[in-house]
């Protein structure tokens, strides 16, 4: 089939400005040749004296739309009386109202999937409104082929719930926005192409993909446009332009090719992190995953120099009790609820900031959620390990609020890196292991590229019969891995991640051992941290240098 792309202009909230809108097209037209057709979403029509005029002019033929204009119907109950009813019409020349719901079909194969209106919060829904069985008749149809992929464009003139996760943010308040029914509809239709609008705002969201990577075969992406009103007077976007080949004539290579701004699909977003979303939206701050009062040392006594800890109410007495808890007795407990506790360790743990085991002098900052220390028998001098404060066995499981402090010290360890001149290599490795370890090792910038030592683990790994995948940027480890998954991660200082899906026999020193190889470091004998031990004295004395070095970077120390 031949690939001829058809012109599209899409429009937001039109309210009765029928002049200005196709004075607009014209111009456009003008410029850069005629257009196939226009779809308008929003409110259409308007409730002036002035918009009832004007749109007799187009009604009674004095006037014509320039262009094939295909419109949703009302949004509200003072534009319900300018349409004759539910079935999609012709309401002036080439002015068509394409109906309540359904699908269009164009000449060229172009298809159109389309929901008037607002998700009914009552029954019996009022005119304007769309029901639960409205969205079904449309799904249906549509999904219950096997050979289903999509639709080429979808129109709603709401928004979509949570369109915004893991993308960009849009200029909206996001805690009134959107229709949950909006977004489980374009979940299912995976449209190449989804307008809305009724907020005033332009938002172009970043484009997203509509299958699992690694789990599914790749699908084409989905691209989310909502427009402003017309002729607003801050200038926002309200026309969109661009060219589309349908679906059914596309080439399947070319349709599903991923572009590099990808990212996951909004809408399956995990219900852990919708629920700290929520948290965060409405600022439930006494549910905290980590408590303030889990700072239980104070590192200043025994290292000298200053050092402090991030978030906590009073410096602690070391032996585990902070002073809040020591002072307060029980009677704090009956004042405030009581914080959500994260998962706690099945047996001592090493790594847990708020236990007996865990060893003090290592720790070089402490965060809310997170902290540095160094690591025991370092690669390097430099070698850091980036940990939770509470109990999490890998980054799959952190909430949002430690994934965002984690990605502060990411940051933090490559600015200081690379005043050492010197690349970040982050690697995890969630497999026989109980806390998330992730290990964070400089490599100097003239030893080798990071090409070289992505080259490195991929070598390493076909001589092991390893499957070392290279994952797309963009992409949430969580969507791959879930909970329970065992995994190695690499992270390079480009962005570039390298994950494997650990099946067994995994070698617990690899990350280590391509690292200290002779093609990167060349420290092959600091490959097992085992052979790297230091004496409590040198580990304290490292600790302190490390740590006074690291102090210009360390976000922890900011008030």
């Amino acid at each position: 089939m031949s690939e001829q792309p058809v012109r599209v202009l899409a429009c937001g909230d039109v309210e009765g400005r029928l002049s200005a809108l196709f004075n607009r097209v014209q111009t456009i037209q003008k410029k850069t040749g005629q257009f196939d057709l226009l779809l308008c979403v929003g409110e259409f029509f308007g409730t002036t004296p002035e918009a009832e005029a004007e749109w007799q002019q187009y009604k009674s033929g004095a006037k014509k739309a320039p262009i094939h204009t295909y419109v949703l119907g009302s949004a509200s109950q003072e534009t319900l009386k300018s349409f004759p009813g539910a079935d999609g019409c012709e309401l002036a020349d080439n002015i068509t109202y394409l109906g309540r719901r359904g699908v269009f079909t164009g000449v060229s194969g172009l298809q159109i999937a389309y929901v008037s209106g607002r998700e009914a919060l009552q029954e019996p829904a009022p005119g304007h409104c769309f029901t639960s069985k409205d969205l079904s008749a449309l799904v249906a149809p549509l999904t219950s082929s096997s050979k289903f992929r999509g639709v080429d464009i979808l129109l709603t003139s709401q928004w979509p719930r949570g369109v915004w996760h893991y993308g960009n943010n849009p200029e909206v308040n996001t805690k009134f926005c959107g229709s949950g029914a909006v977004a489980n509809l374009a979940d299912k239709l995976k449209p190449r192409y989804h307008f809305a609008a009724l907020e005033g705002a332009h938002y172009e969201r970043l484009p997203y993909r509509n299958h699992a990577v690694l789990q599914q075969n790749a699908q084409h992406v989905s691209r989310f446009i909502a427009l402003a009103t017309v002729g607003n007077p801050a200038k926002k976007k309200y026309l969109y332009a661009f060219n589309i080949v349908p679906m059914k004539t596309m080439d399947p290579t070319e349709l599903v090719k991923q572009p590099q701004d990808v990212t996951e699909n909004p809408y399956r977003f995990s219900s852990k992190d919708k629920t700290e979303k929520l948290k965060k939206s409405f600022g439930a701050a006494e549910e905290e995953e980590e408590p303030a009062s889990q700072f239980f040392f104070d590192l200043s006594k025994q290292q000298g120099g200053g050092f402090r800890g991030r978030g906590r109410k009073r410096p602690s007495d070391g032996d585990g009790r902070g002073r809040d808890q020591q002072h307060d007795g029980g009677e704090r407990q009956h004042q405030h609820k009581q914080p959500r506790r994260h998962p706690q360790p099945t047996g001592p743990c090493w790594f847990c900031l708020a236990s007996p085991q865990v060893e003090k002098h290592l720790v070089i900052s402490i965060g809310s959620h997170c902290y540095l220390a160094l690591a025991k028998g370092s690669l390097t001098p430099q070698h850091m390990l980036i940990l939770p404060i509470g109990h999490y066995q890998s980054v799959v499981e952190l909430s949002s609020e430690v994934v965002e402090e984690m990605e502060k010290y990411k940051k933090a360890l490559t600015s200081f890196y690379k005043s050492k001149g010197a690349r970040c290599v982050l690697f995890e490795r969630n497999y026989r292991s109980q806390h998330l370890q992730l290990q964070v090792v400089p490599v100097p910038l003239d030893r080798c590229t990071t090409e070289d030592i992505k080259e490195a683990f991929m070598v390493q790994a076909q001589e092991q019969q390893m499957e070392l995948m290279e994952i797309p940027q963009h992409t949430d480890l969580k969507q791959i891995a879930p909970p329970g998954t065992p995994y190695f991660y690499v992270e390079l200082d480009t962005g570039e991640k390298l994950y494997y899906r650990i099946q067994k026999h995994f070698p617990l020193q690899f990350g280590r051992e391509v690292l200290a190889s002779e093609a990167l470091l060349n420290i092959p004998t600091r490959a097992d941290w085992r052979e790297c031990k230091q004496s409590r004295e040198e580990e304290e004395e490292s600790c302190k240098q490390l740590r006074d070095d690291f102090q210009p970077y360390d976000f922890a120390w900011e008030d």
